[in-house]
């Protein structure tokens, strides 16, 4: 999948979800007022990632900057501190909290499991960067895929921690 192609996936969501996603950044936002660090650090980052998603791909940034900027240090702060990640959520993704059919993979898992894969996939896509001089450019990993699913996970992600609050 080319750039311009994932870019225009995740444009026509972003245009046709707009209101959805400002509406899960200031949930996210509010959420954000706790007084559990650890808590309001897994949230904040959560909440910047999916702005970087939306600012890049509103101003068809690279993937090479979107993926540098992009930030996994609150999932490993709170792995070293050993956080309860049911403090997110406790309960397991169902059904009704997944909006797009790509994510109905992800029914049964728990806010940590989803965490955990939004965490490596973060790496691998740094270490994909790194591997190759600091660039995208003639990798031969379907990076646009990767991005997307990332892209997709978080907001599954900001969905789950929104439903039923």
């Amino acid at each position: 999948m080319s750039q311009k192609k994932f870019t225009f996936i995740i444009m026509e969501w972003l245009t046709t979800g707009a209101s959805q996603l400002k509406d899960i950044i200031s949930f996210l936002h509010k959420k954000s007022k706790t007084n559990d660090v650890v808590k309001k650090h897994l949230i904040i980052e959560l909440r910047d990632n999916l702005n970087l998603f939306q600012n890049a791909f509103v101003n068809n940034f690279s993937y090479d900057n979107l993926v540098e900027l992009l930030s996994n240090s609150a999932y490993q702060e709170a792995i070293k501190n050993n956080f309860s990640f049911k403090k997110l959520k406790n309960s397991v993704i169902k059904p009704e909290d997944i909006f797009e059919e790509r994510n109905k993979k992800y029914t049964g898992w728990t806010a940590e499991k989803l965490a955990d894969k939004i965490d490596e996939k973060i790496v691998e896509l740094k270490n994909i960067k790194k591997l190759n001089g600091g660039s995208y450019k003639n990798i031969k990993n379907d990076i646009p895929q990767m991005i997307s699913n990332l892209y997709f996970r978080m907001k599954l992600m900001a969905d789950f921690i929104k439903s039923g609050s």
